[in-house]
């Protein structure tokens, strides 16, 4: 037993004066490393799971990233999808990780968005895009090289640099504001994404300043087509005027397209296209936009355009467009 005592009384001795040492030697460590220079010790970095880019070797690749990357990057990291399309040709969709839910409907739904601009339009166009969605006002207005910061009311837009007469257009994307994911549904993006592209690919046939009746229209009529909407759906506030006995007196000028009335003019500008559509067919309404839209143009101008290509006068058009709107046709070929 008193052995035991012993050999216990030892150990007892042993561990004090060993929790003793440790604690001088961690004492003379601190006090050493308090002492050096910061610039002798090593810069820690809180973890941030979200700095990582997801940008794949193909994505990285393309030279249209390049420049979109020195915007997007100052507001984040990036996500950067490779997307196939028409003709083997590749798109993109870039983002941030905060918009992961509005990249993946758009990567989910662009290759069926090109072939459908492509089946209205024709494959005479890139059938390839750069679609970028902003995460701030800021990000959004330098997207889109925008000299001040965009209404809310702005969804999406198309860009592209300066266009030679002849050459196809460089420089092209289609931004996505920061709010539009939350305004918007599934449905609502794929259709606002059919029609930017619609303005991608008419963008080397397009004048700046060419009536927008026939720019809006073409592309929301390109938008909605084949999709099966009925004509209520997607123009209810005209539906409900033409119900009314209130027709529209003339095309809708441009002013209309901004201010309080915008979407109402949107809805008329589709329905010219869609009347088009319905009564001369589809090849005439793309061989109208050729034409309207390679000018500016007057009424005197618009005359002569539809006297060559739908053999019909301006004014004959408009009360034909009324007569359809009032005959109550809810079921165009949209």
């Amino acid at each position: 037993m008193r052995r035991l005592r012993d050999w216990w009384s030892a150990r007892r001795r042993f561990e004090f004066c060993l929790t003793v040492g440790m604690v001088v030697l961690l004492t003379v460590v601190c006090v050493a490393l308090l002492m050096l220079p910061n610039s002798s010790l090593p810069k820690l970095r809180a973890a941030h799971p979200a700095t990582t880019d997801t940008v794949g070797q193909v994505a990285a690749a393309d030279p249209r990233l390049a420049e979109v990357r020195r915007i997007v990057e100052p507001f984040g990291p990036v996500v950067a999808l490779p997307v196939p399309t028409g003709d083997g040709q590749q798109s993109l969709v870039v983002g941030h990780p905060a918009q992961r839910i509005e990249i993946d409907i758009l990567e989910r739904e662009l290759a069926g968005a090109t072939t459908a601009v492509t089946d209205v339009w024709g494959p005479d166009w890139a059938q390839s895009a750069l679609v970028v969605v902003a995460s701030s006002p800021s990000e959004f207005a330098a997207l889109v090289r925008a000299g001040s910061l965009l209404s809310s009311e702005v969804a999406a837009v198309s860009v592209a640099d300066p266009v030679t007469p002849g050459t196809r257009p460089t420089g092209q994307r289609v931004v996505f504001g920061p709010d539009t994911g939350r305004r918007l549904d599934s449905e609502g993006l794929t259709t606002l994404l059919r029609h930017e592209l619609t303005h991608v690919a008419a963008r080397a046939q397009t004048v700046d300043g060419a009536p927008l009746w026939m720019l809006e229209g073409f592309a929301d009529y390109t938008a909605y087509h084949g999709r099966g909407h009925r004509f209520a759906e997607v123009a209810p506030t005209l539906t409900a005027h033409a119900s009314a006995g209130d027709l529209p007196q003339d095309l809708p000028a441009d002013a209309e397209f901004s201010g309080p009335y915008a979407a109402f003019a949107y809805e008329k500008a589709w329905s010219v296209c869609a009347f088009v559509a319905e009564k001369y067919d589809q090849p005439h309404l793309v061989q109208l936009y050729h034409r309207i839209a390679a000018a500016k143009q007057d009424t005197t101008a618009e005359d002569r355009i539809l006297r060559e290509v739908l053999g019909t006068t301006r004014a004959d058009f408009i009360t034909d467009w009324r007569s359809w709107l009032h005959a109550g046709t809810t079921d165009p070929p949209t």
